[in-house]
């Protein structure tokens, strides 16, 4: 058995579901002491739904091997998305399967008299939504006082989507000896300052190969033209030929724009954004599960924790925001020893900021034109000739019909066009590849070892224009470039590259941003994180102030003015 130091119902599921050995993550979360609370750093794709299952069922079943009877929850797990929180309850369901374990799913978008009927008739695992969850705390439907695990999953998303307020309210009301385990892709300040607020000497975990789901994707930077980028999403989706790939855009429009492009093109096509309900959002799931589609177009919030199989492309039709994105939207693929390929469209506009953040991630793409549609055509010759119509082996019956057709189109018609009628009808089952240009531009591959930013990237407001920004932070708040940079880059999502001079005063800080990524900046700041913190863009794109001077110096300043005019 590869799991031997779990209760034997869970090591049972294991087996059954063809579980050789754990996860460096899952591994890491049985090796900690059963009573720790942990900090975990994990990515998406590393078995962390299955490593939190294990690191409680010590806390929920103790030395029994079957749950006692539902009543008020032992466990909740609260997740970003409602998506994500269906996809957990579905792997705990398995994963406690033989405990008797009832494991109820509270999500945005769904009835929420049925789950209260639901927790009103006894659940011990509680899966949702920040938002669900409180209000039906606030109701007095979700009862808390018996909880002995609260795990956080993705919590750094949690944040970033606005959820602070919620998760605290939610362990505000948890038993204070509950266990909390908190998971998280990254650990950024929030996430750490948060874990000190709830957690009882947490035990931090920086899983070693946490990357490990991400090993088998293979990174393509293709290069475009702005006007052409469709075109090349189309080629680029014909040269791979995917069973399932998925599209990603910065917006709804872009979504809603570029999944009525494909389907007009020919490509079985849906769309995942956040203003679909969610019987649409279960359909479009639905549709490229059982094969009726092979194209996903989403933002990054709706493909928030979705598992299709069979995903082996994902295009980044709009540039990510940041290093971290793109590697979140590649890990939809790359899963289960499948290998992956992440396409990023880069214009010209775009190439400096695509290789900083290739940089950052430490990625090293291979640079390319869009397949053009001359490729692509080759490539169809040969996918015709493997076809199975041609390669599999018919049956009896089918041998006895298809020779009388076959007989009677031979005497009709001569070899020749019957080739060339086959070859028109596969054809016609596929989209056209575009026509499509390479703009060519050079691309810097070797990254400064210090900074991570691509050598001969242009130094923001000395080659490149930058745009002043104004913070309200200054000296008096202790600011200091070491702590604003960080800060900065993550809350305005841009690479350190994209930051140029920062000017720390007494009550406030200016600092320049790269102008081709001011405008991004501006609205990612204004999203995320503490309202209390609040840049502004200056006007115009000059020089920084002059140094300011202290009040004090100020004032002997004007006093020498008049002493002179008056001399």
């Amino acid at each position: 058995m590869p799991f031997p130091s779990l209760p034997s119902p869970l090591a049972r599921a294991l087996t059954e579901r063809n579980y050789a050995e754990p996860t460096p993550v899952q591994q890491a979360v049985l090796d900690a002491a059963p009573d720790r609370d942990l900090l975990v750093s994990a990515q998406t794709g590393s078995g962390k739904t299955v490593a939190f299952g294990l690191a409680i069922a010590g806390t929920l079943l103790g030395p029994e091997e079957a749950l006692p009877p539902p009543a008020a929850p032992l466990a909740l797990v609260i997740a970003p998305t409602r998506e994500l929180a269906l996809q957990v309850q579905r792997e705990l369901t398995w994963l406690y399967a033989q405990t008797g374990a009832r494991v109820v799913p509270c999500v945005g978008g769904m009835d929420p008299r049925r789950e209260a009927r639901a927790l009103e008739g006894g659940v011990h695992i509680v899966v949702g939504t920040p938002g669900r969850l409180r209000d039906h705390m606030e109701r007095g439907r979700l009862v808390t006082e018996g909880l002995r695990a609260v795990v956080l999953d993705e919590a750094d998303e949690m944040l970033d989507m606005g959820f602070r307020e919620d998760l605290e309210f939610i362990l505000a009301a948890t038993p204070e000896d509950r266990r909390t385990l908190l998971f998280s892709a990254t650990l950024p300040k929030a996430i750490v300052a948060l874990a000190e607020s709830y957690q009882r000497d947490a035990l931090r975990l920086a899983v070693a190969g946490e990357t490990r789901g991400h090993a088998d994707i293979v990174y393509r930077a293709v290069r475009v033209m702005p006007r052409e980028i469709e075109h090349a999403v189309v080629n680029v989706l014909r040269y791979v030929d995917a069973p399932v790939a998925i599209v990603f855009c910065n917006t709804r429009d872009g979504v809603r724009h570029l999944q009525a492009s494909l389907t007009e093109r020919g490509f079985s096509a849906v769309a995942l954004s956040g203003e679909l309900g969610q019987g649409e959002r279960n359909a479009a799931l639905q549709a490229l599960r059982d094969g009726r589609a092979r194209v996903c177009v989403a933002t990054d919030v709706a493909a928030r924790g979705i598992d299709l199989p069979g995903l082996d492309l994902v295009i980044h039709a709009d540039l990510p925001h940041d290093a971290e994105v793109m590697q979140h939207r590649s890990g939809r693929t790359g899963r289960a020893g499948r290998k992956g390929t992440s396409v990023v469209l880069v214009p010209p506009a775009r190439r400096r900021r695509a290789e900083q953040m290739f940089a950052i991630a430490k990625v090293s793409p291979d640079w390319s034109g869009p397949p053009n549609a001359d490729e692509i055509r080759t490539l169809d010759r040969e996918r015709m000739m493997s076809d199975p119509l041609l390669a599999e082996p018919e049956t009896e019956e089918e041998r006895e019909w298809e020779r009388d057709w076959a007989e009677a189109l031979m005497e009709r018609f001569p070899p020749e066009r019957l080739a060339a009628a086959f070859a028109r009808l596969y054809r016609s089952r596929i989209p056209v590849p575009e026509e499509v240009s390479d703009p060519a531009y050079e691309t810097s591959r070797r990254p400064d070892s210090r900074s991570g930013v691509p050598v001969g990237a242009p130094r923001v407001g000395e080659d490149e224009p930058a745009a002043w920004f104004r913070l309200n932070l200054g000296r008096r708040d202790r600011a200091e470039p070491r702590r604003l940079l960080p800060m900065l880059t993550r809350r305005g999502q841009i690479g350190r590259g994209d930051i140029g001079a920062i000017r720390i005063f007494d009550n406030e800080t200016t600092f320049e941003v790269r102008a081709s990524a001011a405008e991004d900046f501006a609205a990612a700041f204004a999203r995320r994180g503490s309202a209390d913190v609040r840049v502004e863009r200056m006007q115009g794109d000059g020089p920084a102030p002059a140094k300011a001077k202290s009040p004090r110096a100020q004032r002997h300043r004007r006093e020498a003015s008049k002493s002179s005019r008056g001399g």
